[in-house]
């Protein structure tokens, strides 16, 4: 595409710019399609029946086109107690967590807070060491009685230091002439929060709220350790158990009524990774155009 000068005339592009465009979209169509093999891989496999698989391994194109391994999946009613779990803790954890990042990140971006430089340090100190997998488990279990709560899956992971960082120094890189003008007018600072700062940081709560809509969306450890009803069991979990453990698809299977035998054992798992992925994926293009500028800026500025 040819370049336009400020007098609205195009300037021919010269041979070597030409050649660098070409190599450049080059490497990225390469690195793109490197990226989205797997894919084709996992969804092709998804296809594909059971027998075929060790003779013609893992296929992009199904040689034998079947829908048993979809018809396991979602005539199984434990997938979508999954499904409702997961959306669950997703939407509400991600809320929950913004909320609590923006209440401390801002307070912390104002010079005017008293010990602000402390708070941070502890903050910071949290980042660096933890209690520990096993006094987590205890006070999560023992002391706050967690166990078999579908809260469980989102208050112990519901705030990110590293994430509260980043969206104060989002908050810093606004002018502070925006806050000093409204304090002139006579706003408070919920006020100027709710009014001013929020509307103008969209790109920042829209990157961290991806950041975190994407944990809660793919966390398995925490149900593992505490949940153990199966109405409360996430979709992340569902999906390592069934890749783990034989008897998850032999249940599956006596369920929708496919016989032990004929279990398809690797289409079955590449058809529970396609449902699994497929929200979390159509969400990312709405967020993208806020992804760099939230980022870059969250992370420059301080």
């Amino acid at each position: 595409m040819s370049k336009i000068n400020v007098t609205g005339s195009r300037i021919k592009k010269s041979r070597e710019e030409k050649i660098f465009e070409i190599v450049v979209y080059g490497i990225a169509a390469i690195f793109c399609l490197y990226c989205l093999f797997p894919f084709a891989i996992i969804i092709g496999s998804s296809f594909e029946t059971e027998a075929n698989f060790a003779t013609y391994g893992f296929p992009i194109i199904p040689k034998d086109f079947t829908l048993t391994a979809y018809k396991m999946v979602l005539g199984d009613g434990q997938i979508f107690h999954a499904y409702g779990v997961t959306i669950f803790t997703t939407v509400v954890g991600t809320l929950f967590s913004m909320f609590l990042t923006i209440t401390m990140a801002y307070p912390l971006s104002l010079k005017k807070v008293k010990f602000r430089n402390v708070i941070t340090f502890f903050v910071y100190f949290t980042m660096l060491f933890g209690g520990g997998l096993v006094p987590t488990y205890l006070l999560v279990s023992k002391t706050l009685n967690m166990k078999n709560n579908i809260f469980v899956l989102i208050i112990p992971v519901a705030f990110s230091a590293w994430n509260m960082f980043l969206m104060r120094n989002f908050f810093n890189g606004i002018p502070h002439e925006l806050s000093e003008s409204a304090y002139m007018d006579g706003a408070n600072d919920f006020q100027i929060l709710w009014k001013i700062i929020l509307p103008v940081s969209v790109p920042g709560i829209a990157t961290l709220s991806l950041f975190y809509a994407l944990g809660y969306w793919n966390q398995w450890f925490n149900a593992m350790l505490y949940i153990e009803d199966s109405k409360l069991v996430p979709l992340q979990y569902l999906l390592m158990r069934m890749l783990r453990n034989m008897d998850a698809m032999k249940e599956m299977a006596r369920t929708t009524g496919v016989a032990a035998g004929e279990v398809p054992t690797n289409s079955l798992r590449m058809a529970t990774t396609v449902v699994t992925i497929g929200p979390i994926v159509l969400l990312y293009p709405y967020v993208q155009k806020y992804f760099t500028s939230g980022l870059t800026v969250g992370a420059i500025k301080g």
